[in-house]
C-alpha cells in the first residue's frame, strides 16, 4: 500500500512538473528559456539538498557505489537535455507554433513508457506479461491517435 501511495505522489509531482514547464515555456516567449531550465535545476537541487540535510541529521550513512554515481550523472545529463528541449518545445521552436500540453505531454510520457519497456526487455532481460504488452501497445496507439488528431 505504501508503494502505491508513493507511486501516486510521484505521478502527481511529474504531472505538476510537465504542466509547470509548459507554463514557464509559454512565458519565455521569444526569449531563450535556458534561464528557466537553470531555475528548474536549482530548485530541484535545493529540494535534494534539504532532503540530504534531513537524512544527515537523522544519522543516515550515505554511500553510493561508483557505478551508481556514474549512472546517476548520466541520468542527470538526460533530464537536463530533455528539460532544455521541453522548454523550447512549449514556447515554439524553429519558427513553429508551440505544441499544446494536451499533445506534447502525453506523447513524451507515452513515448517514455514504450522506450523504457523496450530498453528494459533488451538491456535488463525483463519480461512483461501479455497484459503489460497490451498496455504498452495501447499507449503506442494512443500516441498515434494523438499525433494524427493534431493534423486536423
Amino acid at each position: 500500500m505504501n508503494s502505491l501511495i508513493l507511486l501516486l505522489l510521484i505521478t502527481l509531482c511529474y504531472a505538476g512538473y510537465n504542466l509547470l514547464v509548459k507554463l514557464a515555456g509559454e512565458q519565455a516567449g521569444g526569449v531563450s528559456p535556458i534561464l528557466a531550465t537553470v531555475a528548474l535545476q536549482v530548485a530541484a537541487l535545493s529540494v535534494s539538498c534539504i532532503y540530504l540535510a534531513w537524512l544527515l541529521r537523522q544519522g543516515q550513512a550515505l554511500v553510493l557505489p561508483d557505478r551508481a554515481f556514474q549512472f546517476a550523472i548520466l541520468a542527470g545529463v538526460c533530464i537536463g537535455l530533455a528539460e532544455i528541449m521541453y522548454f523550447y518545445l512549449f514556447r515554439g521552436f524553429a519558427g513553429e507554433q508551440a505544441l499544446p500540453a494536451s499533445l506534447a505531454i502525453p506523447i513524451v510520457v507515452g513515448g517514455t513508457i514504450v522506450i523504457s519497456v523496450l530498453a528494459a526487455v533488451l538491456a535488463f532481460g525483463e519480461r512483461p506479461n501479455s497484459m503489460q504488452w497490451l498496455g504498452i501497445a495501447l499507449a503506442g496507439c494512443g500516441m498515434l491517435v494523438l499525433a494524427l488528431g493534431s493534423r486536423t
